[in-house]
C-alpha cells in the first residue's frame, strides 16, 4: 500500500505536458559554397569554348572528291562516278579538292576504288583503259606462280606456260622454250588462307583460249617484267 500512495503522489504533483513547439516561418537560409560557384562558371565557361571550337571547324571544312560508286580497276572514270564530300583539313589526307575535278575525269582507275572513299592523285593514271578491246582471264595463283612482291592493277606481266609434262621433255633433252603470253593486271584479289590470289589480266583476244586451257590446268606462272 505505501508504494502505491506514493505513486499517487507523485502524479499528482507533475507539472502538465508541455505544447507543441511553435513553427517558426523564417526557413534557415543555405550558405553558398564558393568553390563549388567557381567549378560551375569554369564547367560553362569550358562548355561554351568547345562550342565555338566545333561550330570554327565545321565552318573550315572544305569540298573534296569522293566516290559516288564502286569502280573497277582499269575504268575510266566518268563525271557520274564522283560525288562530293566535307571533310576538315588534314596533313595525313591528300584528296582531290573539287575544283580539281577536270583532272581525275576521263582518267584510269588505277585500283578498285569502293563507293565513299576519297579520290586522290594516286587513285587514277593516265592512259586508255587497260583492257579495253582485250579479253579477261582470271589466274588462280598460288605461292610460287607470282612474284612474293604484290602485283597492282596495270603491271605488265609475263604469262609462262609450266605443263607438268616440261619434267620428264628436260630428262629426254627435248624440252623447248615455254610458251608465253604478253598481259596487264587489271585486277587482284585478297589472298585466301594458303596464300593464293586470283589475278584478272587482259590479253589479245587471240590469246584468251590458250590461256584458260593454262590456268584449268594450273599451268601458269606470272612474271612481273622489268620496268622500263
Amino acid at each position: 500500500m505505501a508504494t502505491t500512495f506514493a505513486n499517487k503522489k507523485t502524479a499528482e504533483t507533475a507539472p502538465a505536458a508541455a505544447g507543441p513547439l511553435p513553427i517558426s516561418q523564417d526557413a534557415p537560409r543555405r550558405r553558398r559554397r564558393p568553390v563549388v560557384v567557381g567549378a560551375g562558371l569554369a564547367l560553362a565557361a569550358v562548355g561554351a569554348l568547345l562550342a565555338v571550337w566545333q561550330v570554327d571547324e565545321a565552318g573550315n571544312r572544305v569540298p573534296v572528291i569522293a566516290l559516288a560508286h564502286d569502280v573497277k580497276a582499269g575504268e575510266t572514270v566518268k563525271k557520274t562516278d564522283l560525288v562530293v564530300a566535307q571533310v576538315a583539313p588534314d596533313a595525313a589526307l591528300a584528296p582531290v579538292p573539287v575544283s580539281r575535278s577536270s583532272d581525275i575525269v576521263g582518267k584510269t582507275a588505277a585500283a578498285d576504288l569502293p563507293k565513299g572513299s576519297l579520290v586522290t592523285d594516286a587513285s587514277v593514271h593516265e592512259g586508255t583503259p587497260v583492257a579495253k578491246g582485250r579479253d579477261t582471264v582470271g589466274i588462280l595463283a598460288k605461292p610460287g606462280q607470282l612474284p612474293a612482291q604484290r602485283l597492282r592493277t596495270g603491271d605488265e606481266v609475263t604469262l609462262v606456260h609450266t605443263p607438268q609434262d616440261d619434267a620428264q621433255a628436260a630428262k629426254s633433252g627435248s624440252q623447248k622454250a615455254p610458251d608465253s603470253i604478253s598481259a596487264v593486271v587489271v585486277g587482284l584479289s585478297s589472298p585466301d588462307a594458303n596464300g593464293a590470289v586470283v589475278v584478272d589480266v587482259a590479253v589479245a583476244g587471240t590469246d584468251s583460249p590458250p590461256l584458260a586451257t593454262w590456268t584449268a590446268r594450273g599451268a601458269v606462272t606470272i612474271v612481273l617484267k622489268a620496268a622500263s
